[in-house]
């Protein structure tokens, strides 16, 4: 495994950490049932590719990626300021939606500047893409 490998699994491991982080927070601001299953669904999924980067550096004996308490505080600051006016099921899916086109642009900038990176690390990156493209289009029902 080489460095572009760890820095790409790495920025999976960022990415899903913090979707798991944002759904945590909103989850109980949600009140359709609908929304709260599918938001579920995505934490889930998020997990387990989580656990795929994080499984992949640990067997390497790689470093892992080392979240900060202030990305905890800034975010879930970010979700109850954002909700605190407007809690409807729509504004929920459309910051899930700004959330999950955040990951999708800082894992495209990843595969860019690590071109280096093998097919295993790639294939996980563009896995959590595709999820994350699947997230949206299944998001965009509430709007």
């Amino acid at each position: 495994m080489n460095k572009d490998d760890t820095e790409i699994l790495k920025e999976v491991q960022k990415n899903t950490r913090m979707a798991v982080k944002a759904i945590e927070a909103i989850s109980d601001k949600v009140c359709n049932d609908k929304l709260s299953y599918e938001l579920s669904r995505e934490n889930l999924s998020f997990s387990k590719l989580h656990n795929k980067a994080v499984d992949m550096l640990t067997r390497e004996s790689k470093d892992v990626y080392h979240p900060s308490a202030v990305e905890d505080m800034m975010l879930s600051g970010a979700i109850n300021m954002n909700t605190m006016l407007n809690n409807s099921t729509s504004r929920i899916a459309e910051l899930m939606i700004q959330g999950n086109n955040r990951g999708i642009l800082s894992m495209c900038k990843s595969m860019n500047h690590h071109d280096n990176a093998g097919n295993m690390a790639m294939e996980v990156a563009k896995e959590l893409m595709d999820f994350e493209e699947k997230c949206i289009e299944k998001l965009k029902e509430y709007l």
